[in-house]
């Protein structure tokens, strides 16, 4: 781990999560299949991660997850502009899930996010 970040946030739309409940376990969203890994994004990367890669999407979820519960497969690696982001290597169990919260759109067309997650975009390439 990089840094104090003890929970990280992984998008996805709601069906995929609600799949992979039952099972136990979760594979990454259908825009992580072509990268190898599940993105994850910290609290101060995840809005502009949505802005970025998620941008006018409904019926989507936040999935905030314990860094504890996602083991040695969780890698920190640099993407845009040598940003350190959270990739999980394989398949990350549902119960490190701590927190799930629908992301709707605002009026103004961009997701709207629990209050105590909503940092200020970064349009320098602060997403995923």
């Amino acid at each position: 781990m990089t840094g104090p970040e003890r929970t990280i946030f992984h998008i996805c739309r709601r069906d995929e999560w609600d799949a992979a409940v039952p099972t136990g376990s979760y594979g990454g969203s259908s825009q992580d299949e072509s990268s190898g890994f599940i993105h994850f994004s910290t609290a101060n990367q995840v809005v502009a991660s949505a802005a970025k890669h998620r941008a006018g999407q409904r019926g989507l979820v936040l999935v905030e997850a314990a860094v504890a519960r996602l083991g040695g497969a969780l890698k920190w690696e640099p993407s845009r502009h040598g940003r350190l982001f959270p990739h999980l290597y394989g398949r990350m169990p549902v119960r490190a899930a701590v927190r799930i919260a629908d992301l709707p759109l605002g009026s103004d067309g961009r997701h709207v996010f629990p209050p105590d997650i909503a940092a200020p975009i970064n349009t320098d390439g602060g997403g995923r």
